[in-house]
Formats: structure tokens, C-alpha cells, sequence
């Protein structure tokens, strides 16, 4: 009799079990807690089904005199996402060096810059946009002003990563011969970090395109300010050609920034 062979360990089969029932409970534990039930969800499939066959397709145009403005509202938000992403990574640089305590001439306060980047990415830009709308109103500014905030906490993080796998050695033998705090960043960080930070910096375009189309729903100006008026005013149709337009936007931009990234990883 030939002994069968598991393809997968027992002890790790028992992990698996053990997650996938944990899951199980978990979403059970969830679902009671919120009130959410997938039957009622499931009997009123029809509905949905109905009101996305009939109200938004087949989809359709705008008005002649109106796509002029659709399409500009499309080149405001590549505008708004690549412009806030520029500006954030500029300050996010300056802020990274303080943040690294290989880098910072003042080790003892990089915790503490961490800690403010750390707590300004936990708002989401959708939060900052309504925050900022009271103040600033309906516009480009409440978008670029929020994107600018959030991708600056999040490069923070990143660069501050990236120059954490700088090799010691090499800014240790700069501080060894006397070289200033400016010396060792222009011989040492950038040259090692640069390719690292150009690729955190063309994911957070590509992110900040798709978080400029839903911070502009809010009011932040853009292709998703547009989408929200034709949505409002129950013309599906149409907002479904624009949500078309958005995805192949969001697409083209994934492919270039994708592309740009593996050669500056190579």
C-alpha cells in the first residue's frame, strides 16, 4: 500500500482552516453588528439590475456645446493630481530628511516627524476636501489642498523608507571626513534614492488621479465635479459615458506611470 503524500503540510492546512473560519465568524460577527443582510441584498437584485439596464445604458453623449467642458474638466483633474503630487514630493523631500535618523541632523526628532506624517495619511483626502470646503469653497483649491496634504504624508513615509536602505557605510564615511548635513544628502541620498523616489512619486500620480476624481465629486473641481452635476440632475446616460472616460484615463495613466517605473528600476 503506497503512503499518500499531503501536498500541503498539516500544520499549515490547519492554518489555512483555522483563517478561513476565523473569516467566517468574523464577517458573520460584522454583518450582525451593522445590520447588513446578504438575503435582502440578494432579493432586491432586480432592482439594481433594472435601474442599471434602463437608467444608465446604453450610455450617452452630452450635448455638443457641452463636451468642450467635459473634456477640459478632464485635463483640470490631470492638472490638479499631477500638480498636487509635484508640490507635495517637493516638500515631502525637505520634510524625509528630518525623518530618517541615518540622514536627520537631529535624530531624536525623526520619530516625531514620522509620527505627524503618519497621523496626516490616516485622513483620507475625501475627509480633508470636506473640511476644507467650508473654507475655501467649490473649486480647484479644496482639491488641489487636500491631494497635496495626503500625498505629502504618504511620499514622507515612503522616501523616508527609501533612505533607510541607503547603506550606512556610505553617509557614515561622509560624517567621518567633516562633510555638512547638505553634503552628505547631494553625495550620498540622492544619488542612491533618487530612481526610488521618482517611482513613489509616479505611484502617487497614479493613485492621486483616481482620489482627485472622488475629492472632486465634494467640490474639489474637475472631471468628478461634472460627473456629480450630470448625476445629480438624474441624466445616468451621460454619467455613465463620463465614468467610461474616467477609466480610460485612470488606465492610461496606469500603463505610463507602470512603464516609467520598471525603467527606473532596472
Amino acid at each position: 500500500m503506497t503512503a499518500r503524500i499531503p501536498l500541503i503540510a498539516r500544520d499549515l492546512k490547519r492554518l489555512y482552516t483555522g483563517f478561513l473560519i476565523a473569516a467566517a465568524v468574523l464577517f458573520v460577527v460584522c454583518t450582525a453588528l451593522t445590520g447588513f443582510n446578504p438575503g435582502v441584498l440578494a432579493a432586491n437584485s432586480d432592482a439594481f439590475w433594472e435601474f442599471i439596464t434602463q437608467d444608465f445604458l446604453p450610455p450617452a453623449l452630452p450635448k455638443a456645446s457641452r463636451i468642450p467642458g467635459v473634456l477640459e474638466s478632464v485635463l483640470v483633474t490631470l492638472a490638479l493630481a499631477l500638480s498636487s503630487t509635484t508640490i507635495a514630493a517637493i516638500l515631502a523631500f525637505f520634510v524625509s530628511l528630518f525623518g530618517s535618523e541615518k540622514v536627520s541632523p537631529f535624530p531624536r526628532a525623526a520619530k516625531f516627524v514620522r509620527g505627524f506624517a503618519t497621523f496626516l495619511r490616516n485622513i483620507p483626502a475625501l475627509v480633508w476636501a470636506f473640511i476644507l470646503f467650508s473654507s475655501l469653497g467649490i473649486g480647484t483649491g479644496v482639491g488641489f489642498v487636500a491631494l497635496c496634504i495626503t500625498s505629502f504624508a504618504f511620499l514622507v513615509r515612503a522616501f523616508v523608507e527609501t533612505m533607510e536602505d541607503v547603506s550606512q557605510d556610505c553617509v557614515e564615511s561622509l560624517l567621518t571626513v567633516g562633510a555638512s548635513f547638505p553634503q552628505r544628502v547631494s553625495q550620498a541620498i540622492l544619488p542612491s534614492c533618487l530612481s526610488g523616489f521618482l517611482s513613489w512619486f509616479l505611484y502617487s500620480v497614479e493613485v492621486n488621479i483616481r482620489a482627485s476624481t472622488i475629492v472632486g465629486m465634494v467640490g474639489g473641481g474637475g472631471v468628478g465635479l461634472t460627473l456629480f452635476s450630470y448625476i445629480k440632475s438624474f441624466q445616468y446616460d451621460v454619467a455613465l459615458s463620463i465614468i467610461l472616460l474616467i477609466a480610460v484615463m485612470v488606465i492610461a495613466v496606469d500603463q505610463i506611470t507602470n512603464k516609467l517605473r520598471k525603467e527606473l528600476l532596472k
